[in-house]
């Protein structure tokens, strides 16, 4: 990430994201004082969620349209717009770390307020974030396995002629 001068935005747009981030979270806070405490047992699978609900606005076709208005998508590439609290904003929706923060906030928020309706959803984007992984390994395996029956048929000369 560029620093502040080497960016069209001024400290104060990421005070106002900050203030409005610390905002939510104060009133999170106070208004699940008398609220069923999350267990530790739904960390893990919250924060599944987060990473699947920060991966889905940051990365995915479906959610351009959030994005749109602050970030301009090219072939692989995915740029702030604009100036000032826009192209803070924008940089926000680029990093799904960043994002995933405000999807934290949001899911516990949700997990709270709702407690089933917040476990459902939990739920759905826990699922979603295990399918990713297992998808990725999967991808692993055939490659490595695809890589293995090129050097099979390669040959042990191959190696050789190549040294």
């Amino acid at each position: 990430m560029r620093p502040v001068d080497q960016t069209p935005t001024e400290p104060s747009d990421y005070a106002t994201l900050s203030l409005a981030y610390g905002s939510l979270m104060a009133v999170l806070a106070a208004s699940a004082r008398d609220r069923e405490p999350i267990a530790s047992h739904e960390l893990l699978p919250l924060s599944a969620a987060t990473f699947a609900l920060s991966k889905l606005i940051v990365r995915e076709k479906a959610e351009t349209w959030i994005r749109r208005p602050f970030v301009e998508e090219a072939a692989d590439e995915a740029r702030p717009r604009g100036r000032g609290l826009r192209y803070a904003i924008g940089e926000l929706l680029t990093c799904t770390r960043c994002t995933g923060a405000w999807s934290a906030l949001t899911l516990v928020g949700l997990r709270l307020h709702a407690p089933r309706t917040g476990r459902t959803v939990t739920a759905v984007l826990a699922a979603s974030a295990g399918n990713d992984l297992l998808q990725a390994g999967f991808s692993w395996l055939c490659a490595r396995a695809t890589t293995q029956q090129h050097e099979a048929e390669a040959g042990p000369s191959a190696g050789r002629r190549a040294a």
